[in-house]
């Protein structure tokens, strides 16, 4: 059964220390730290910074500010937005690749594969890497609120918290969408374990592909495509990711907005999420496991 195989992917993971540190521990802590060290040295050197940066960025409520008070809410908003970012996707992959290519690593598929269908194993697999996910997701929003708060305290800012239905709205689309964005990040970790068998495949070979798709976005006006094209979109899926957020924040971003982009965009990360799911699960219902 499904479950049996979410228990049992769960378990192992679990008893995995170093792999759930890593996807789900290390960036918020890692943010953390910087971000204290960087409030303690602009506090340091406050007055040369105002000097020195335009007003705009040291006025309150600009991003460099030191006085005013902090909104909470827009806070969290923010963390949302930026969740999918290159650093975590890079560590959540260390976690889905050992996930998703384990039992080859291990040789273990031929006493797992006995015990339960291939299709409930493969997506178990998938459901424990979404709450990978999902967990690194609150780690980082709960992270990410305490160093706002470390701010508030270095520069003795007043804190509020406005999180009205605008602002829920907006979060729960960030986070619906940057989830997805990191799901669909880790379905070519997925499809590569299946297609190789390697454990190391499933790690470099999306980072590859995020690579490509990079330096393919630099050279979109080489080839003459704009942001708005439809093939240029279901090519770059962190683009994709990009115009999704710019509709979700609204302002001069979602009001500039070619047409269509919504449809399109959203088409990418689906194709994205689906196509390397059902061509590992196709893959692995055909492999032979008696030596893995």
């Amino acid at each position: 059964m499904l479950t049996d195989a979410i228990r049992a992917e769960a378990y192992r993971f679990s008893k995995n220390r170093m792999a759930v540190f890593w996807s789900v521990l290390f960036v918020p802590l890692l943010l953390l730290a910087i971000g204290t060290v960087v409030q303690l040295v602009t506090k340091a050197r406050s007055a040369e910074m105002a000097k020195a940066l335009p007003p705009e960025l040291t006025a309150e409520g600009g991003p460099l500010a030191t006085s005013g008070p902090l909104d909470l809410g827009q806070s969290l908003v923010s963390q949302a937005a930026e969740f999918a970012n290159p650093i975590l996707l890079l560590f959540v992959l260390i976690g889905a690749a050992i996930i998703y290519a384990g039992d080859y690593r291990w040789e273990t598929w031929r006493l797992t594969s006995a015990r339960n269908s291939r299709l409930n194993l493969v997506l178990g697999k998938v459901v424990i890497v979404l709450a990978v996910v999902g967990a690194a997701l609150v780690t980082s929003l709960v992270f990410g609120l305490i160093s706002e708060i470390i701010k508030g305290v270095i520069f003795a800012r007043p804190f509020t918290f406005g999180f009205g239905t605008e602002q829920a709205g907006q979060f729960g689309a960030f986070v619906g969408l940057m989830v997805t964005r990191v799901m669909q990040f880790t379905m070519i970790a997925l499809l590569a374990a299946a297609l190789t068998r390697s454990l190391l495949a499933a790690l470099f070979v999306p980072l590859a592909v995020a690579i490509g798709q990079f330096f393919l976005m630099q050279a979109l006006p080489m080839f003459g495509w704009t942001p708005g094209d439809l093939h240029a979109q279901l090519l770059i899926p962190g683009m994709a990711t990009d115009s999704l957020k710019g509709l979700i924040a609204g302002g001069a971003d979602a009001a500039s907005a070619p047409d269509g982009i919504a449809w399109k965009a959203a088409l990418s990360l689906i194709l994205w999420t689906v196509v390397p799911l059902v061509a590992a699960v196709a893959w692995f219902q055909r492999q032979d496991l008696s030596k893995e």
